[in-house]
């Protein structure tokens, strides 16, 4: 892992940490697709806890230097926020269960290793 996504993947496990997300999963994408090298998952128990914690993760990458973008931030039942080689997705419970992403993608990661 570069220094910048250890960096910025810190930060981002941090911010849901401070800011009470629920059950965080971090998946290492890294030489096994190009579109990121980590992808973090992570449950807000409201939409205005998920787009409460989308702020504070967006504030603090841009207060330390770097760049993201973001989509789902006005609904807040599943926000996207790409940080371009880490990639975060914030969930209301029930919209991650139904989506169910991280098992689709460790299942990536899996079989790629």
């Amino acid at each position: 892992m570069k220094k910048d996504d250890n960096e910025i993947l810190n930060l981002i496990t941090k911010i849901l940490d401070d800011n009470k997300a629920e059950n965080v999963v971090v998946i290492d994408l890294e030489g096994k697709t190009s579109i990121a090298n980590q992808m973090v998952v992570a449950s807000g128990n409201s939409n205005r806890h998920v787009a409460a914690i989308a702020d504070k993760i967006l504030e603090a990458l841009k207060k330390a230097g770097f760049k993201a973008t973001s989509e789902g931030t006005e609904k807040a039942d599943w926000v996207l926020i790409d940080a371009f080689d880490v990639i975060v997705h914030i969930f209301r419970p029930e919209v991650r269960e139904f989506y169910n992403l991280e098992k689709m993608w460790q299942a990536i990661a899996e079989k790629r290793k």
